[in-house]
Order: structure tokens, then sequence, then C-alpha cells
């Protein structure tokens, strides 16, 4: 099976299939545009907590409603090979949505994986995960690692005209 998942019919068979097995499903969300080793090392954390991580990936036209008309800087369908392929990744679901509310509630994980800057902020499909006895984890980022932080190293890179 691809890892990649763009067909709901195929998502709904694999956690059917997952769920039949009782496997322990962890899920998360993002927009993972230029991938750095604080998205790593929050994947590996995160896959920790179960069997199989499911990644939940911000479209290119949802990214530009989050970040701005200058982002992605990377496109879905590479961003999503990518996270695809690395180690702790089990399977990758692009979504176009604001947040992965509906998504989460198809794939209803045993946990919900979000970054610590949530902490006091409503996350989108916590009601969910909670109501079947789920669990939501924040993880810490790792401190000076961010997207943001690549682009103005860039732009701090280039010499003005």
């Amino acid at each position: 099976m691809d890892r990649i998942i763009n067909n709901t019919d195929v998502l709904n068979k694999l956690i059917a299939e997952l769920k039949n097995k009782s496997k322990k499903i962890v899920f998360t969300n993002g927009c993972f545009d230029i991938i750095h080793a604080g998205h790593v090392a929050y994947l590996n954390e995160a896959k920790q907590l179960g069997d199989i991580l499911i990644v939940g990936l911000n479209s290119d036209s949802s990214v530009k409603k989050l970040k701005g008309n200058n982002r992605p800087i990377v496109t879905e369908s590479d961003r999503a090979y990518i996270i695809a392929n690395l180690k702790p990744v089990d399977f990758v679901v692009i979504f176009s949505d604001d947040t992965p509310y509906n998504l989460i509630n198809k794939i209803k994980p045993n946990y919900l994986v979000k970054g610590s800057d949530y902490k006091n902020q409503e996350i989108a499909g916590a009601d969910i995960v909670k109501s079947y006895g789920g669990q939501v984890v924040l993880i810490d980022y790792v401190n000076g690692k961010s997207t943001t932080n690549i682009i103005n190293n860039i732009k701090n890179a280039i010499p003005s005209p």
C-alpha cells in the first residue's frame, strides 16, 4: 500500500484494517513546509506513543491560508513524499480544510499529538479524541528550529542589491 493516501475509500479501508488488528494509531498534522531537525525530533517522539503514525499534511491552499501568500515554499506533493519517507511516519494524508477536524473524526486515533505551542489553545479534534477515551499529547519543540528561522537565515544570507 502506498504511504501517501489520496483516496477516502483507501483511508477508510486502512483505518478499518488497523483497528481490526488493535493497532494504536497516533495522529499529528502540520504544514511541514521546509523539513528541519525539529520536525524529525517531533515525529520520532510522536511515533513512540503507538504503533502507527499518520501525518495529516496541510495542502498548498491550506498552507497559503495559514501562513500567507509566500508559502508554502515546497509543494504539497514534495512535502508528502518527504514526510512519507521519514522513518517514524507510516502514512501521510493531505487535507485541504482549515483544520484536520474531519480527518481526525474519520481516523479516530488513540493519540492526537500537537506541539507544545498549543498549550492553553483549542486543538482541532481534541473533543473527538477525548470522547472515546483517546489522549491528546503535547510535544515540546526543539528551540531555534523552525521553518521561519530557515527562511530568515536564507533572506539574511542574500546580499541586498
